[in-house]
């Protein structure tokens, strides 16, 4: 794959999170990158104080550093910043953090030497993922400890990941035959300066979550048929004079899923009931506003991945070096913000939808969606699990980037938090699939009750998928197993084909 910094496409990005693909660098953008470099060795050849030249950092910004130590000055602040704890965070995410870092050097307003750029594509190309700790970061003056320890890696210091067992990064560099890395002056400030861990963690929030939310309208769709609701709320008519797209788009795929339903046809006369819940004609406002929301977000994140975010920035057209603030993901924190309270509004309508169709005064099914109720006590404790489910995601929702403490001395006394705020999108995608997991159990259940009539053609592929796995509740049983199974299939994209088959539909992403 051609990186062509500045121009990384969010299908460019998937592919890059979903495998290890060889990335190659546009020639065009050599040029520039050896204009920067040059003005930073000037630089650091002269006698003026320039920041992360020869000076230190942080707080320390005031206090010169000898030309003799100018290549110390880079290897202590690796060695320094690389202080992250937690788990190690997962392959795709350090792919994305290579590949977006390399993208985001090669613009040539970094001042680093064509061999940086080379080096983190070499590690990319050969499989290897650098460990960094989960945990340590702000979001401003960058990602700086688990960018550290990714740089750690590559100067052959730190420890890598190859074939899923950890060693000693020199060791992985070797048998790859890459040679360590060694930093001139600025190369390791451009380094860990800037935002591709906590933009890298929320791509990878966006992308698992793309095949949850594709599983949550099909599931929502086949909730409504086991509950016979109306497709009446999902005309276009209702959705267009509010005009939110997101709104729009979503009544258009719940009208495709429900199209040429015998269940619908069997009572689409003769049935008393004039309206709905909420959780089943209000999910084009609901659903749809989180897609918006998603939709934003991945404009956001997809600017972020091709910004030059580290500090100073060098104009080598222009022939100086300035300060700025890049590095403080801001952006990422609020786009991340508003990604989780999309996650956790697609679990907790799941969610009432279960309880809907476990509550038969409302959705005229059995009891529990069992035949003996009472002997049997169905699914009453897996709507349980799916309440403390969606209330865990209301904790995780509450937003990060207004929380700051500030860092280094008060020198960096407002910072995002970003990293956090995206980071946690992990566990909230995990919970909502785990919610939409045990809807599909149950609104397959539903179904069940209703045979021998037939809902729409790719809402019967959705329970033949599930049916295929997983058989009916005709009894109680261990199910938890049952649980697990269908969480996975959600997650996996296993159903997704069934939605991103549907004729003549806008793709989730297609603002992008």
């Amino acid at each position: 794959m051609l990186i062509t910094p500045g121009q990384l496409s969010l299908a460019q990005l998937q592919h890059i999170h979903s495998s290890v693909t060889p990335l190659a660098l546009d020639p065009a953008c050599r040029a520039g990158i050896r204009a920067s470099a040059a003005l930073v060795q000037a630089a650091a050849d002269g006698d003026a104080p320039v920041y992360g030249v020869n000076t230190g950092f942080g707080k320390l910004a005031n206090q010169r550093i000898s030309k003799a130590q100018l290549a110390t000055l880079q290897l202590n602040l690796i060695r320094s910043h690389s202080v992250g704890v937690g788990e190690p965070l997962a392959a795709p995410i350090v792919r994305l953090m290579l590949a977006t870092k390399a993208a985001s050097l090669a613009r040539g307003h970094s001042g680093v030497r064509e061999v940086v750029v080379d080096t983190l594509l070499a590690v990319h190309n050969a499989g290897l993922v650098p460990h960094v700790p989960s945990q340590g970061s702000v979001g401003a003056s960058g990602d700086l400890a688990p960018l550290a320890h990714m740089t750690l890696a590559l100067l052959g210091e730190g420890e890598m990941w190859v074939d899923g067992q950890r060693m000693a990064a020199a060791d992985a560099l070797a048998q790859a035959g890459i040679a360590p890395l060694t930093l001139g002056p600025k190369e390791g400030l451009a380094l860990i300066n800037g935002t591709q861990t906590s933009a890298a963690l929320a791509l990878h929030g966006l992308f698992i979550f793309e095949p949850v939310l594709e599983a949550a309208l099909l599931i929502g769709a086949l909730s409504v048929e086991a509950a016979r609701g109306s497709d009446g709320p999902f005309d276009p008519r209702i959705h267009a004079l509010r005009g939110q797209p997101g709104q729009i788009d979503v009544a258009r795929y719940y009208r495709a899923l429900l199209a040429g339903s015998a269940i619908r046809q069997s009572h689409a006369s003769g049935d008393d009931r004039v309206q709905d819940p909420y959780s089943l004609r209000c999910q084009p406002q609901v659903v749809g506003a989180c897609l918006d929301q998603l939709r934003h977000a991945s404009r956001i994140l997809l600017i972020e991945a091709n910004a030059v975010t580290d500090n100073p920035l060098v104009f080598a057209d222009d022939g100086v070096m300035v300060s700025g603030g890049n590095f403080h993901a801001e952006p990422v924190a609020l786009a991340a913000d508003g990604m989780a309270l999309a996650i956790a509004e697609v679990g907790a309508i799941a969610e009432r939808r279960i309880a809907m169709l476990i509550d038969s005064s409302v959705s005229r099914l059995p009891p529990f969606l069992t035949a003996d109720a009472g002997l049997h006590s169905g699914f009453m404790i897996m709507h349980v699990t799916a309440a403390s489910l969606a209330s865990e995601n209301k904790s995780l929702a509450h937003p990060a980037s207004v929380d700051s403490l500030p860092t280094s001395a008060n020198q960096e006394d407002h910072v995002s938090m970003a990293t956090f705020a995206a980071r946690r999108l992990q566990a909230m995608v995990s919970n909502t699939a785990h919610i939409l997991a045990i809807e599909w159990l149950a609104a397959a259940q539903g179904i069940d009750f209703l045979r021998p009539l037939t809902s729409s053609a790719p809402l019967e592929l959705l329970h033949a998928a599930l049916r295929d796995q997983i058989p009916r509740m005709d009894h109680d049983r261990y199910f938890a197993p049952d649980i697990a199974h269908a969480t996975e299939m959600v997650r996996s994209g296993a159903i997704s084909r069934i939605f991103r088959t549907l004729p003549g539909l806008p793709a989730l992403w297609s603002a992008i």
